[in-house]
């Protein structure tokens, strides 16, 4: 099948972009391949309408060439392109707050009062996208800790988009991004940056490290994790990709370690041998007994 669709109201201009069947097989294998997103046919015009604009800025005529482009050596900047147009960054401080409140009532004063002593303590958010999921880690961290900084408690901040983690990075939100921020946090934790904008302090920013990192590739984090937030990235893959995704964080926990997910996703497959739920898309390592030892840590990232 052809897709010839006019891209004038998708994209402002007046071209017509001819979208063929295996145009669209080789954007899905390479998106698959690279970051195991699972584009199904049934997405066919919504990739047509994501990528519509890119080829437009590219001055490109049709998608053969674009494909032609994402499947060339040099075309890794390209590809990168592609995933920020085809997934959707979108996401509020304390989102799922039910997460947060179990972090804060359940997972965190035991591993405080251990970190007081000299205790290790690392959280990671996986796929944090513009920051607000780690900034909301430190700052409820913070709250139970002020002093975490001091002692050995990280934030390991990670997304595979280099453009949204350069944003995480620099920390600096519109006033209407910051809605969700309970007046106590932005008292403490958040400084006006000009022009209406507002920049996250430093005491919040000293206990996350921000870095790249590619879910479908080898991981160079050391871990273990005493809790993992991984949410609404899973929804992107198809099961069996779900499913190693699961195994792999479970690999990454001690037992009692806690995982969270999106709202949409459910732990499936090998990892429900010792992963229990523990609440709303919350679950806990129950055993230290796994079938699979999938993850392949290697030097790199300190955490």
């Amino acid at each position: 099948m052809t897709l010839a669709v006019s891209a004038a109201n998708l994209v402002g201009g007046s071209a017509n972009y001819v979208f063929t069947d295996a145009d669209f097989a080789v954007i899905a294998r390479r998106a698959h391949k690279d970051f195991g997103l699972h584009l199904t046919e049934a997405k066919k015009d919504l990739v047509y309408s994501r990528l519509a604009k890119r080829l437009r800025q590219l001055g490109l005529t049709d998608f053969t060439s674009y494909c032609q482009m994402i499947e060339a050596p040099e075309g890794a900047e390209e590809r990168m392109q592609m995933l920020s147009a085809l997934t959707t960054n979108v996401t509020h401080f304390f989102r799922e707050e039910h997460h947060f409140r179990i972090l804060r009532e359940q997972v965190l004063p035991p591993l405080l009062k251990a970190a007081r002593s000299g205790g290790r303590v690392r959280l990671w958010s996986a796929g944090c996208s513009a920051g607000q999921e780690p900034y909301s880690l430190a700052f409820t961290l913070l709250d139970l800790c002020p002093e975490a900084a001091q002692l050995d408690v990280r934030i390991l901040a990670t997304d595979v988009d280099p453009a949204i983690l350069v944003r995480a990075q620099t920390g600096v939100y519109d006033n209407d991004e910051l809605k969700a921020l309970p007046e106590s946090a932005r008292s403490h934790y958040v400084t006006p940056a000009g022009d209406g904008r507002f920049a996250i302090g430093a005491k919040a920013r000293a206990v996350i490290s921000f870095g790249a990192l590619n879910l479908m590739e080898d991981w160079p984090v050391r871990g273990p994790f005493d809790a993992i937030f991984c949410r609404n990235v899973a929804i992107y893959f198809d099961k069996p990709t779900q499913a190693r995704l699961w195994s792999r964080f479970a690999d990454l926990l001690p037992v009692g370690g806690t995982l969270c997910i999106g709202h949409s996703e459910r732990v499936a497959g090998p990892a429900l041998n010792c992963l229990e739920p523990a609440g709303v898309t919350t679950y806990r390592k129950s055993t230290a007994r796994f079938a699979e030892s999938p993850t392949r840590p290697t030097e790199g990232t300190p955490l």
